[in-house]
This record gives structure tokens, C-alpha cells and sequence, in this order.
């Protein structure tokens, strides 16, 4: 499967599949501007690096998984529904994470590197969810990382469709971590259901779970400041209806972490969710969630 991989989508450093994560494959995509790999299991994009510059998303400690394991860490595909947004008793964030996904096609320039997955609707995900859909995932390495998800209902029957990208930014240090961007704009505590509403930027000094309502917009855009790292990772999207800022804080270390991984990473996720902010595609009609990750180093 690889060197047929390799062949049809492959090129010599710029885009190389091998085999990864549970035995299926993933692809690493390269240019001067930066590298990013992916496993076709759950389009997880695995690692992203602009060149010259510290990784992105942070990697938790336990980096293999298989086709039934959660993974924190990179920037999961959450799909068709966000968190618990699902139908009562559907495991969190969807099913695509747990898929394996087709290579579509591949293609680079001197100023960019793009690789298509996708995955379509089957017995397997009709066991999961009872709707016929076209999902097209696209991950492009320019000066930015360049993300764009796009849902098509090919059935004969609406759907509601929640969603979102999970990335899990690497900082230095989470307690000195501050998001810009969201000053007025007004959460949802999930820990607690609390609300209230931002004045100035977020400091991430403590646990987190904030469910951010955005403006209607063409494009939301935040920065992640990094002190400790010394620079800043600018977030823009479209397509989403919600921001959430999520650190599960000290103790509660997740099975694929270590118990002081917390500190290193602070996850601003384009999403949305609940179901009440959903899109209801009709038969015929699609939606695509689009998000650009930029870092800039201070100096």
C-alpha cells in the first residue's frame, strides 16, 4: 500500500508516505516554509513546523494509538458532531476520528504542499450515524497551515452537522499561555454551566472549558501569545460558530499523557456545538469549516 501511495501522490521531499499509527499510514508534507504530518487514521494532523521555529502542536507522551484509542495531542478531526453534540449516547467528538481515511489526490508549487483525504459514507458509519455524506479534508503547508473540511449530504434526508479542529497548541508553559481576541465576547463555562463575558484577553492561569459564541462573521480570527516561547500563533476560521478554549488542568492527566502535560499545551478549537448552533445540511448541499494556523516568532 505504501509505495503504491507513494507512487500515484507521492513526490521526493515534499510528499512521503509511511506506514504509522495502528499499521495505517500517514504522509508527511514539506516545502520552505515548514513541514506537517498526517495519519490517514482519523486525519489527525500529527505535527506541524514552520521552518526555523519550535513545533506547534504538542505530541502527548504515548504517540502510537489504534483505531479505538482517543488521542490528545496534533489536531483531531472532530466529526459529525462536537464533544456531546451527538445523538444521546454517541461516544464525544464523532466518529471520523476513529476512521481511516482515502488519499484524494496531492499536489505542490514552490510556495505551497497539499495533500485531499476523504471518507464517505459506509455500512460501518451508517451503523454509527444513518445519513449518506462526501467528507473532503484537505491539508495544505504554505506560509500558514492551511486547513478546510468540507461536509456534502449525498442522501435524500437532512442532517445536523457539529464539528470541529481540536489542535493542542504547545506553549511553554499554560499558566503564562494568554489568548487575544475575545475580548466582549460571551461563554459558556461547560464545567459548570456558568456564563459570563470577556473583558480583555484570556489568561490561561486555570483549568478551562470555555464555550465561546462568535459573531456572525465571515472570518473569526485570535492570537495564542506565548511568552515562554517567545511567540505568537495566530488562529483565523470560517465555517464555525463557536470557540472553545479547553485545559483539563492539574490531576487530570489524560491516558495518553503525562501528568504534567497539561502545562504544555493549551487547545483553541473552531467548533461548533451544541446542537441548537448546528448546521442542517439538506440532500444536495454542503458546509466547509476552514481554519489557517500561522506561527511568528518575537524579534
Amino acid at each position: 500500500m505504501i509505495e503504491a501511495l507513494n507512487r500515484k501522490f507521492g513526490a521526493p521531499g515534499r510528499i512521503v508516505f509511511k506506514i504509522g499509527h495502528g499499521g495505517y499510514p500517514e504522509v508527511a508534507i514539506a516545502n520552505k516554509y515548514g513541514t506537517a504530518e498526517i495519519a490517514l487514521l482519523g486525519g489527525n494532523v500529527l505535527s506541524y513546523r514552520p521552518t526555523g521555529q519550535p513545533p506547534v502542536l504538542f505530541r502527548p507522551a504515548k504517540r502510537d494509538y489504534n483505531r479505538a484509542d482517543s488521542v490528545h495531542g496534533g489536531l483531531p478531526v472532530c466529526w459529525p458532531w462536537f464533544g456531546k453534540s451527538g445523538e444521546p449516547g454517541s461516544k464525544p467528538h464523532g466518529f471520523a476520528r476513529l476512521c481511516v481515511f482515502s488519499v484524494r489526490g496531492s499536489q505542490y508549487s514552490d510556495e505551497m504542499t497539499e495533500v485531499t483525504l476523504g471518507l464517505k459514507s459506509s455500512d460501518e458509519t451508517r451503523s454509527l450515524w444513518p445519513y449518506d455524506f462526501d467528507l473532503e479534508f484537505k491539508v495544505c503547508v504554505s506560509m500558514k497551515l492551511n486547513l478546510s473540511l468540507r461536509t456534502r449530504n449525498t442522501g435524500d434526508r437532512p442532517f445536523l452537522l457539529t464539528e470541529g479542529f481540536h489542535p493542542y497548541f504547545l506553549v511553554g508553559d499554560r499558566e503564562k499561555a494568554v489568548l487575544r481576541g475575545v475580548d466582549g465576547l460571551s461563554f459558556v463555562d461547560a464545567r459548570d454551566m456558568s456564563e459570563g463575558v470577556f473583558a480583555g484577553d484570556f489568561a490561561a492561569t486555570e483549568p478551562s472549558d470555555h464555550v465561546i459564541t462568535l459573531p456572525d462573521a465571515p472570518k473569526h480570527e485570535f492570537a495564542l501569545l506565548d511568552p515562554v516561547l517567545k511567540r505568537a500563533i495566530a488562529l483565523a476560521s470560517s465555517g464555525n460558530r463557536r470557540l472553545v478554549v479547553w485545559n483539563p488542568g492539574e490531576g487530570n492527566s489524560l491516558p495518553d499523557q503525562s501528568p504534567d502535560d497539561w502545562r504544555r499545551f493549551l487547545c483553541v478549537e473552531p467548533a461548533t456545538l451544541w446542537r441548537d448552533a448546528g448546521f442542517t445540511l439538506q440532500p444536495g448541499e454542503d458546509h466547509t469549516l476552514v481554519a489557517a494556523i500561522q506561527s511568528t516568532l518575537e524579534g
